[in-house]
């Protein structure tokens, strides 16, 4: 159906918007699902964190919060990522921009597909299956 792109609280605009809508379709089909509406909200650290601490009663900073709407094998949510959170993560982890951005958006569609990060073994897994999915992303 669609994917959507907002920005909350900055002025941030998506550049690759036709090559992520390509790529969560391919993804999410691969997983034998269909995409729903999935909405990608672009914010701050401070944003991000007034989501985590009002709606999850977490208080410390994260790169994406990821609410799941999906209704049987329609997958539809809504992303909310900070793009302080993820020029942080790309310098630390020595990575382009793009690079990390993809890694956080791919990591919230695996959430919508079901994939947990509770445990070590699961967040290892789910590493391990963004890393293959990032090398899906259309050229």
């Amino acid at each position: 159906m669609a994917v959507a792109f907002s920005s909350a609280d900055l002025t941030w605009t998506c550049r690759d918007k036709r090559r992520i809508r390509a790529w969560f379709e391919q993804v999410i089909s691969s997983c034998g699902c269909e995409l729903g509406e999935i909405e990608v909200i672009f914010c701050s650290d401070a944003f991000l964190l007034e989501v985590n601490q009002t709606a999850l009663q977490h208080d410390y900073f994260t790169d994406i919060i990821t609410f799941d709407y999906c209704s049987g094998d329609v997958i539809s949510g809504d992303l909310f990522i900070s793009i302080d959170r993820v020029r942080e993560n790309a310098r630390e982890y020595g990575v382009s921009f793009s690079t990390e951005l993809r890694r956080v958006l791919i990591h919230g569609v695996l959430h919508l597909c079901g994939w947990t990060d509770g445990s070590a073994a699961d967040k290892a897994a789910m590493r391990s299956e963004e890393t293959r999915l990032l090398a899906l992303f259309p050229a």
